[in-house]
């Protein structure tokens, strides 16, 4: 059974200095446990009734965390980086000394192709640039692109990802699997978002469209909070209640997208990689050292 939780039913009263040391340390074991994640996967996870100190189902709850999280990374209690964050980022132009330090910081970015021998390529669309950032370290590892659209994508982000897929030569079919929201306006976006791919291949190219979450039944096997809809929303009448993303555990989301990409790859791709990836990144350490060593 879904339960539908309404904000404001929690009293709202000053938290004392033992009860937020509670909520602190409540933050840091979900983060020690599993991180990179989002604010609001945290939020999520602080709101469950069963915790000593849980939070309240409502922006200000959200805001209570996020403030918490702040604090805890200043005061040196919880890394930066186990908060995952692709809302803001910086645009860089690399220099080198010369043409051995070249190669040699570009060796280490080599990556062999895990899908070169794959009947499909595959990428990753998330809904929000929230859930991109808790799939971001999963997708490089599998060499897949990322693509946050950010609620409803622009049609020349969705026109430019598909042109990139249309300049490959093997004619591969591409599988799109798809993170977002259910509600009455996330239940669209990817259904939008599969008609404007679909419009921009090129002929020839299949597409296979796969939406792993939030689906209806993952609400009540995961057992993911929920707020009721929008009053005057007048999109997807048969959606009767909202759930963000984020309210699924960034662990069991994580293993969600690695089990769909997983296994569109060859028997050891991964593996065999790493393996290649060593050997290619050695010898080209190997050449750096021998311009460093002619400049001398």
């Amino acid at each position: 059974m879904v339960k539908i939780y309404c904000a404001g039913t929690i009293k709202r009263d000053r938290r004392t200095k033992t009860r937020m040391d509670t909520l602190d340390e409540q933050i840091m074991t979900v983060l020690k446990e599993d991180h990179p994640q989002s604010v609001r996967h945290v939020f999520y996870r602080m709101t469950d009734p069963r915790l000593a100190e849980p939070v309240e189902k409502s922006d200000r709850g959200y805001r209570h965390v996020q403030s918490r999280c702040v604090k805890l990374r200043r005061a040196g209690l919880i890394p930066y980086n186990w908060i995952a964050d692709l809302s803001r980022q910086g645009y860089f132009v690399n220099t080198f000394d010369d043409a051995g330090d070249f190669i040699r910081q570009m060796g280490g970015l080599y990556r062999a192709d895990l899908w070169r021998d794959a009947d499909t390529t595959c990428e990753v669309w998330a809904e929000s640039r929230s859930i991109a950032s808790v799939m971001l370290a999963d997708c490089k590892e599998l060499a897949v692109d990322l693509y946050p659209c950010g609620g409803f994508s622009s049609l020349s982000f969705v026109h430019a990802a598909a042109q990139s897929h249309n300049a490959r030569q093997d004619g591969k079919p591409l599988t799109v699997i798809y993170v977002g929201d259910f509600d009455p306006a996330g239940v669209l976006i990817d259904v939008a978002l599969e008609r404007e791919l679909r419009e921009h291949l090129r002929s020839g190219i299949d597409l296979d469209f796969k939406r792993i979450a939030i689906n209806e039944w993952q609400v009540e096997a995961y057992e993911l909070p929920t707020k009721p809809r929008k009053e005057g929303d007048k999109r997807s009448q048969q959606v009767t209640y909202s759930v963000e993303a984020e309210a699924m555990p960034a662990r069991d989301l994580r293993a969600l997208l690695r089990d769909n990409v997983e296994v569109l790859l060859p028997v050891g791709a991964l593996q065999t990689a790493k393996v290649a990836e060593q050997s290619e990144r050695q010898h080209l350490r190997n050449m750096a050292a021998m311009f460093e060593q002619g400049q001398r």
